[in-house]
């Protein structure tokens, strides 16, 4: 005699069960992005600037994480691309305006419209360059992703909140310059490091495992100090991206141009 079979699950399909996980991830990213502007709203600046620094490990996550147990999805991929619209375009904008961008009047609220639109231009081009073959330029982003674009219009208010504002700044000044500087760093072809495709050495892994400890432990002590000094080694990193990229392409050029003469030689 058969035994019946027990059709009743939780989840009907693995690959569906997979996609729960990285999904919540992303939804968390939005909830954290959107508290951000509240923070902003009650002047608590500190725990706006917190709010978006978490936003951006959980955007750093979730797209691994999803890749790692093999739970990607297309739902998955355009829900990260709206996190990172309200967690890296729509709340950066808010933040900088009630903190200073609104002393500025209606160009305030221009440099905040600019940037927004920039982020979501750089972040539909990014949806469209992903269905692209892999290649070398993989390690390469076109412009500055939208992650890193919201932490720099920041800069400003991290520097003012670090401690390390030795001089005397005039943020009236600076403020919009890093928000049409980033803007245009966000909508430009200008190749920057992408870290996705970063191969560790098994015998350094112990030693990565103590920087990133030491790392979070100096940002969990000397928050404000340590995130300044991120974004400017992240300036920094900018140009020698650049050169980077230049060196390696004139490298596959030159290898294209001699499969050709060699082909042609052949025939």
């Amino acid at each position: 005699m058969e035994q019946p079979k027990n059709n009743l699950k939780l989840v009907a399909d693995k690959k569906k069960a997979r996609m729960i996980l990285p999904n919540m991830l992303t939804l968390i990213g939005v909830c954290i992005g959107l508290t951000s502007i509240r923070f902003a709203l009650d002047g608590r600046f500190e725990f706006a600037i917190i709010a978006i620094i978490f936003a951006a490990l959980i955007d750093g996550l979730d797209g691994r994480i999803a890749r790692l147990i093999k739970g990607t999805s297309k739902v998955g991929k355009e829900l990260d691309s709206l996190t990172d619209m309200i967690s890296f375009g729509v709340a950066p904008a808010f933040i900088m305006y009630f903190w200073k961008l609104n002393s500025l009047g209606r160009f305030g609220w221009l440099l905040c419209l600019i940037f927004v639109i920039c982020v979501a231009l750089r972040l539909a081009r990014f949806n469209v360059n992903s269905n692209q073959e892999p290649s070398w330029r993989d390690n390469f982003f076109e412009g500055v992703p939208s992650p890193a674009g919201g932490i720099l219009v920041l800069t400003p208010l991290i520097i003012s909140l670090s401690g390390f504002n030795f001089i005397k700044l005039n943020y009236d000044l600076i403020v919009p310059i890093f928000f049409v500087v980033t803007s245009f760093l966000l909508i430009s072809k200008f190749p920057s490091y992408s870290f996705k495709k970063i191969v560790i050495p098994r015998r350094t892994t112990i030693f990565l495992l103590f920087g990133i400890v030491l790392f979070f432990g100096l940002l969990l002590i000397y928050t404000f100090n340590v995130i300044a000094i991120s974004t400017l080694v992240y300036l920094i990193l900018l140009p020698v991206s650049y050169f980077h990229y230049q060196k390696i392409k004139k490298g596959h050029e030159k290898d294209k141009i001699q499969d050709e003469d060699d082909l042609e030689d052949v025939l």
